[in-house]
């Protein structure tokens, strides 16, 4: 009888484990890269899911963002760790979330991109403080697609 209960619980045991069930809300795939965005408030780098950049409610208005590759080699290693490699010359594109295309930008030899536009060009005609501009950057990578959400803040 022991050996009965014993059998039972080891086979309910396998059978619950082995059941895969797809994510019912959102089919995703993990980003190919790391992207870090300068003057990021909240946490100093950008790494919410829906990071705010500020920038100058005068003057123009700049989306700064680091590329970068996460080399996990050595992550066993704690004395090596995780390396962050820069992605030199990723084609990305920046555009609001109502599709308007703002830039197409490079990555440099350091992974950075930026552009550099008047308010009005980002959808802002009279920028004050407060005023939010809702942004997606998108790209390719190793034959990977990717998106990330931004919010650019004007502040005074």
């Amino acid at each position: 009888m022991k050996t009965a209960k014993i059998f039972l619980f080891v086979a309910v045991a396998l059978a619950t484990a082995s059941c895969k069930v797809d994510d019912p809300f959102v089919d995703r795939v993990v980003a190919p890269v790391l992207l870090v965005f300068d003057n990021a408030i909240g946490d100093g780098g950008g790494f919410t899911t829906e990071p705010t950049v500020t920038s100058k409610a005068t003057g123009t208005a700049t989306v700064s963002v680091r590329i970068l590759e996460l080399d996990k080699t050595n992550i066993l290693d704690y004395k090596k760790g995780i390396d962050s490699i820069p992605v030199t010359g990723l084609a990305l594109s920046l555009t609001t979330r109502a599709g308007v295309k703002i830039a197409d930008l490079t990555t440099d030899a350091k992974g950075r991109a930026m552009v550099t536009k008047t308010w009005a060009e980002f959808g802002v005609a009279a920028p004050k403080a407060g005023s939010i501009v809702s942004l997606t950057l998108t790209g390719k990578y190793k034959e990977q697609s990717f998106s990330k959400l931004a919010r650019l803040q004007a502040v005074n």
